[in-house]
């Protein structure tokens, strides 16, 4: 197969097919780029995290590489509920995109290219290859698009345009007309960066330091610790005169001048749009964050912006602690093509041309956990399918990944997707520490996991049920500890330390984390077990992709529209689409009794 696009979704994508065993091809515009963090230098955050682990549960790479070059280590929302714990890191994007490449280099059955895609080729209405503006054809069966910001990307900085996918590098133009050509819907979306700043010319001693958590917790089930140094982050906040700067020269920031015509990501706003929502607000927190672990440059999270740079340079001196900062490469937006994924099968490929994928961006989403767990799936279920076998397809009760698959189907997307916890509304049995449990049994059903792996989880399965044992079996009082640990203000860790038979079970601490949780919630997780056998239900009547809703007596003229646009995969599916009632549902149920589809 061939993977055009060396992001985080491409390198998810050649990673998962060419561990399969597939010969793949990976074609990028240049090898320096490949998992270039061309936006936030981190890995997790709220609902991202989740998405990093089972991304690694997965047999993906992410999390692995993370682990590997993170400067800063932190698990959000410690004193929440475990469904709502995210980890997150900062990274050292220098490190992390060499590290990716050289394990993408040393990887068995995968070869990279240097090139720009021109020209998806097909036969019959099915992909054959690849044409590249070099006047090279890569022929494959299978295809997976992974072109984040490319397609036709169009920057601005104030008044300025050109034509770029990002910063110092050419867009996609043909590829998008090829797109148009085969009968795919493109869209158009926008988003930005904010400056970033020699982290020598910053004056750390006005603005509030931000450490890393003492004990750092890696993403990859297959580390048991973090052993790397821990650079701190910085908070600093906007204020009255920044906010009156950036009024007075609204007109000339491309999102009001007209200049930008798409939608933005709602909830990562650049800071022209937060002064115009949040017009009551007197400041706008600031994350000063490393982009290394030398702190050579700092990222502006929370200023993302596309003012032209005369701006830029006054709001970056009118801000505690930057005001003779160095702006290294300021701030820009960039426009650029997509394809509405109500376009696509379950599994990620096109319903118009056989065999073509497309994974990350181009379907509508943003953040890099997002990009890599739809190229993880991508990879694999094309993979899958050129073995003449079921794709991989993860259902919303057992993955954030299921749910964002799902959402992207079943929504209408107008703005780019993000991932939260509140998306997810099963989150207390998808936590991050059960990914691997939930996630590891089935990607070694389909050939993803090697024997390193399995052999760890196997373990640490064996060390639950031993810990757990020693939990339901052990008293103190008139209770067991497994009954002890469900109050609130029972200390288990003061139990422990103090019971000298613990030590000889040789558990590791992250065992006794997931144990515990799970007999914390087990009553919770009970419930919500009988939530999820109901939504099964529906979930397993499936729905032919030809079946005509045109003909199906007494369903409302509304719903018919929109079961043909969508084409849900499921009953449980239909039900979770705008506009659709659960008297459309009856009708459907009553219409597919009739024809015995439905016991």
């Amino acid at each position: 197969m061939i993977v055009v696009g060396g992001g985080h979704a491409g390198v998810e994508a050649a990673w998962a097919a060419a561990h399969y065993g597939v010969r793949t091809l990976l074609l990028t515009m240049s090898r320096d780029t490949i998992a270039k963090m061309s936006c936030n230098p981190a890995i997790g955050g709220l609902a991202k995290g989740q998405i990093v682990r089972e991304i690694d549960a997965l047999g993906g790479l992410m999390g692995e590489a993370i682990d590997a070059t993170g400067i800063q280590f932190r698990m959000l929302n410690r004193s929440k509920g475990p469904a709502v714990q995210s980890p997150r890191a900062q990274a050292d994007k220098y490190h992390y995109k060499q590290y990716v490449r050289e394990r993408l280099e040393n990887c068995d059955n995968l070869a990279i290219e240097e090139a720009i895609a021109a020209d998806v080729l097909t036969g019959n209405g099915i992909v054959s290859g690849i044409r590249c503006t070099d006047g090279r054809t890569f022929s494959a069966p299978r295809v997976v698009l992974t072109t984040g910001t490319f397609l036709r990307g169009m920057m601005h900085l104030g008044e300025k345009q050109w034509e770029g996918g990002r910063m110092d590098e050419p867009a996609s133009n043909e590829l998008s007309d090829s797109l148009r050509k085969l009968g795919l819907k493109v869209g158009r979306l926008k988003t930005g960066t904010p400056a970033r700043l020699d982290g020598a010319t910053v004056d750390y001693n006005k603005v509030e330091e931000q450490p890393g958590d003492e004990i750092a917790r890696p993403f990859s089930f297959l580390n048991d610790s973090i052993d790397r140094p821990s650079v701190p982050c910085w908070i600093t906040w906007t204020n009255e005169q920044i906010h009156e700067l950036l009024r007075a020269n609204l007109h000339r920031a491309p999102l009001y001048s007209g200049q930008i015509q798409s939608t933005g990501p709602r909830y990562c706003p650049s800071i022209e749009t937060k002064i115009m929502r949040f017009a009551d607000k007197r400041r706008h927190q600031v994350f000063l964050e490393p982009e290394d672990e030398a702190v050579s440059t700092i990222y502006c999270n929370g200023i993302s912006t596309s003012y032209p740079k005369d701006v830029q340079d006054e709001m970056i001196r009118l801000l505690p602690g930057t005001e003779n900062a160095r702006i290294v490469h300021y701030a820009y937006a960039i426009e650029y093509d997509y394809c509405p994924a109500q376009q696509l099968k379950t599994s990620l490929e096109t319903r118009t041309v056989a065999g073509l994928f497309l994974a990350g961006q181009i379907n509508g989403t943003s953040g890099y956990e997002e990009a890599g767990g739809q190229g993880l799936l991508a990879g694999i279920n094309a993979a899958l399918t050129l073995d003449g076998k079921e794709p991989l397809v993860l259902g919303r009760d057992e993955a954030y990944l299921g749910v964002l698959v799902d959402d992207l189907l079943t929504r209408e997307i107008d703005e780019p997707y993000r991932m939260f916890t509140s998306r997810a509304e099963y989150r207390l049995s998808l936590r991050s520490d059960n990914a691997d449990r939930r996630l590891t049994p089935i990607a070694r059903s389909v050939g993803l996991i090697d024997e390193v792996r399995w052999n760890r989880f196997q373990q640490k399965l064996e060390d639950m049920k031993m810990f757990e044992a020693y939990l339901k079996n052990t008293r103190k009082d008139d209770k067991r500890l497994w009954q002890w640990i469900k109050q609130p203000d029972y200390s288990l860790e003061k139990n422990l330390a103090e019971n000298p038979a613990l030590s000889k079970l040789g558990v590791s601490k992250e065992v006794m984390e997931a144990v515990i949780i799970e007999a914390k919630y087990e009553g919770y997780i009970s419930r919500q077990e009988k939530q999820i056998s109901a939504f099964r239900k529906l979930e397993n009547i499936k729905l032919s992709e030809n079946l005509d809703y045109n003909h199906i007596p007494h369903l409302r003229c509304e719903a018919k529209e929109k079961l043909l646009r969508f084409r849900p995969a499921t009953l449980g599916q239909a039900t979770r689409l705008g506009g659709i009632t659960p008297a459309d549902i009856t009708v459907l149920q009553i219409y597919l009794k009739k024809k015995q589809q439905l016991s």
